[in-house]
């Protein structure tokens, strides 16, 4: 008895569609939470395609433990709106609802449909995968749209499960001012482009049109995938169609019929899937040093908050070739950071709040750090790989005998060079790790190797009782006041100069080390975190317990309660320390 082999999951709201092209299916909501890293994709549509495919991937496990055997297709699609290199998914509440339209109001945004195909299989009860994935994408432009219009939207409810914030197909049409591309797609699922990968994977040219060269793009009746889904047994597999059965007409001999199968099932069957995603991983240092030139250029700094410029002003102004400051340009227009117009270009919404460097949460100063010193280390990683030491003696030339004196505090540039690239990190970063814990019961903290003290600050925001000392090396104490905005919680905060390896540490009842414990060995780290545990105040009551926050990498954090205890983070990698 045949069943059906497409098993549709989280379209929206595609199951209409499907119908009409003769598949039956059965609707699995999937259960993977999405929650990847954005910032690890290079391009929006790789991040929306990952998310089909382990949307996917998640229902064909749980359906394949559910039912002992597993389901022949499973079609998993993602959809996504960018903008000004923002990627905007479903908002999580009016507010976000409200910011994302005002995002969109006036101007051009992308939408993105990620969808994947998972043919499965099983032997020995195990589930074997193969994937097919595509993305399509659609311009949208929104009209000017009034505070007044935009809060009458939000308050309807459709923008809280959907893309971006709004709907095209129903009331979030009247948003829109024009579509370049798929509609459906905007809608949430691309089936034109959908049907023509059923096309090439189930359903591949015959003969005679191979040696005629046709061009195989068009999409067959629906009765074509009703075939699909009379398929028996295991699964339905990619394969050529059979010519004869298909067109009894065929002017190819059966020699030629051979030959050209034999090509369509080498196309088919034994050429691997484009690697999209590898060669991203391969030429992804190309995209990170133009973003380091663009940044050391200060070109983000010269297009905050201006007039569309030309590339030819542009050049002028960082004393830079017309030529090679067109192409920089073009490069980081590619990338989501600038928009290029007739009129020029300008800094999309990301290119100002993080890339020009007198923003509050400017990461300039870590992407200088980076460009500068880091991006030498990994020069020598295979070095510090086969050797399993720190390669800072090749990347500085010098023999390094302290880590920050040498290479980090070597001067007062690089010392503030190292100082702007934690603060940056640690602006984007302190209120998660200041609010990963209720920490409301401890009245005092000393921030071990605080640095700027903005994590400091993010503490005595978050936790008005608190008081929070900021305990660093003297040289760095020093230069701290030249990030301290004026605010009120400035009467909580203390600085106190000391090495952390030889002087007392500040009594305290919370101890926090950021980004500090990665930077050594394991003898200096055992040192200080025995330092630590000997200033702590073990008690019975909450207020009196002792806690170590430690960052264990760039941009996450990991917070270890212990009362009394001494935890330990390493960085990953061989180059730190």
């Amino acid at each position: 008895m045949s069943h059906s082999p497409f098993l549709g999951s989280f379209f929206d709201p595609p199951d209409p569609f499907l119908l009409l092209q003769g598949l039956r299916f059965e609707v699995v909501p999937s259960k993977f939470k999405e929650k990847l890293d954005k910032a690890s994709f290079a391009t929006p549509y790789g991040y929306a395609m990952e998310t089909a495919k382990q949307k996917a991937l998640e229902v064909a496990n749980r359906m394949h433990q559910k039912d002992l055997r597993a389901p022949d297709v499973v079609i998993g699609a993602d959809t996504i709106v960018t903008v000004g290199g923002l990627i905007l998914e479903k908002p999580v509440d009016k507010q976000d609802a409200y910011r994302m339209l005002s995002r969109l109001s006036g101007r051009e945004h992308s939408v993105f449909t990620g969808v994947a195909i998972v043919h499965c299989s099983s032997k020995d009860h195990q589930l074997h995968t193969r994937v097919s994935e595509f993305y399509e994408e659609t311009k949208v432009k929104f009209s000017e749209l009034s505070e007044e219009l935009l809060w009458e939207y939000v308050h309807s409810g459709e923008p809280m499960d959907k893309a971006g914030g709004y709907g095209i197909q129903a009331l979030g049409g009247m948003l829109v001012e024009s579509v370049h591309g798929d509609f459906l797609n905007v809608v949430g699922f691309p089936l034109n482009h959908f049907c023509k990968q059923l096309v090439k994977l189930y359903y591949p040219p015959r003969p005679e049109d191979l040696r005629r060269r046709v061009k195989h793009d068009s999409i067959p009746a629906a009765d074509t995938f009703e075939d699909l889904s009379d398929v028996e047994g295991g699964g339905p597999e990619p394969a050529q169609r059979d010519a004869g059965s298909r067109d009894e007409k065929a002017e190819a001999g059966e020699a030629g019929q051979a030959a050209a199968q034999a090509e369509c099932h080498r196309t088919q069957e034994t050429l691997p899937l484009f690697p999209t995603r590898l060669l991203e991983l391969i030429e992804g240092f190309m995209l990170s040093k133009a973003l380091f030139t663009a940044c050391k250029l200060k070109v983000f700094d010269l297009l905050k908050d201006e007039a569309p410029q030309k590339a030819m002003d542009i050049a002028s102004k960082v004393d830079a070739s017309a030529y090679g400051t067109e192409r920089l340009l073009d490069i980081c227009a590619a990338m989501g950071l600038l928009e290029k117009t007739e009129q020029g270009y300008s800094n999309t919404e990301t290119a100002n709040v993080y890339l020009a460097s007198d923003g509050e949460y400017s990461l300039h100063g870590f992407i200088m750090h980076n460009n500068d010193l880091t991006w030498n280390l990994f020069t020598y990683l295979e070095f510090a790989i086969q050797e399993g030491t720190n390669q800072h003696h090749r990347a500085l030339g010098k023999k390094v005998e302290d880590l920050f004196q040498d290479a980090y505090y070597q001067s007062p540039e690089t010392r503030l060079r190292f100082m702007r690239a934690m603060h940056s990190m640690m602006k984007l970063t302190a209120c998660q790790v200041a609010t990963a814990f209720n920490l409301s019961h401890f009245s005092s903290a000393c921030d071990v190797g605080g640095c700027t003290g903005a994590l400091a600050r993010e503490l005595a925001r978050e936790y008005p009782r608190m008081q929070v000392t900021v305990f660093d090396l003297p040289d760095i104490i020093e230069l701290a006041a030249h990030f301290q905005p004026p605010r009120p919680q400035a009467v909580q905060i203390h600085f106190a100069a000391g090495d952390f390896f030889r002087d007392p540490l500040p009594s305290a009842e919370l101890y926090v080390l950021c980004r500090i414990l990665h930077d050594w060995p394991d003898d200096k780290v055992h040192k200080l975190l025995s330092r630590v545990a000997e200033s702590c105040k073990p008690g019975e009551s909450p207020s009196s317990d002792s806690l170590f926050l430690l960052r264990r990498s760039i941009l996450g954090s990991s917070v270890t309660r212990r009362p009394g205890a001494v935890a330990h983070a390493c960085h990953p990698s061989a180059l730190g320390g």
